[in-house]
């Protein structure tokens, strides 16, 4: 079990160091030299865990959604509010989620598929979607696909606004996919659902203290 827990520290430490490089540097410009020098493992502790460059960019890509499940509600919607607020709770609080949505972003990321995070965060908003119409939760028009695909592309968006103007108006990502929501969900849900769900900046770190309560109720002695 040592041995195993070695083996997963030190993977984590690898996507670390290139999540960080990737960050500064560009996908393009970045080396696995760097990133080892960084990372301050032999290049055997690398290629054990990942092929190549392209390789170790994926399994940066695969961190920043493959937490995105949050804990079911009764209320669809908000399950559909607290897969976002949860996301960019940990924009901002894991620099590994941070560096990852980064390297999403990164238009001269040439030849690797980026495509992953979107495809995968967009099907999982649409289950959520589908489940909320399935209980009346939503206005007659909705398409959970389509709703589920711009919500994504809007966040995208909103969180490479709020990472460029960094500093300047003093407003956290939290807040600004809380205005995200209060815009969006007024064309997707019912009067009586909107009132009834949690907007708030700070939704994404209640449900990240919910996860993580639950984690420890089923950790084995």
């Amino acid at each position: 079990m040592a041995k195993q827990d070695r083996a997963i520290r030190t993977r984590r430490i690898i996507l670390e160091a290139a999540a960080s490089v990737f960050e500064v540097r560009g996908y393009q410009a970045a080396t696995i030299s760097e990133i080892l020098t960084v990372a301050g493992v032999t290049k055997g502790a690398l290629y054990f865990h990942f092929d190549s460059k392209d390789d170790l960019a994926l399994g940066v890509l695969q961190e920043q959604d493959h937490q995105l499940e949050v804990p079911p509600q009764t209320c669809k919607s908000q399950e559909f509010v607290d897969v976002g607020a949860l996301h960019a709770y940990r924009i901002e609080t894991d620099p590994l989620v941070r560096s990852a949505v980064a390297l999403s972003m990164d238009a001269h990321a040439r030849g690797l598929d980026r495509s992953g995070p979107f495809i995968r965060w967009s099907q999982l908003l649409r289950t959520i979607l589908l489940q909320a119409k399935d209980q009346g939760e939503l206005l007659p028009h909705v398409v959970p696909a389509e709703s589920a695909e711009i919500f994504v592309g809007a966040f995208g968006g909103t969180q490479a606004m709020s990472r460029a103007v960094e500093g300047g108006d003093q407003m956290t990502l939290a807040e600004r996919i809380s205005q995200l929501y209060r815009h969006i969900l007024p064309s997707l849900v019912l009067p009586s659902v909107l009132m009834s769900l949690d907007l708030s900046p700070n939704r994404g770190a209640t449900v990240a203290q919910l996860i993580d309560a639950a984690e420890e109720t089923t950790e084995v002695p």
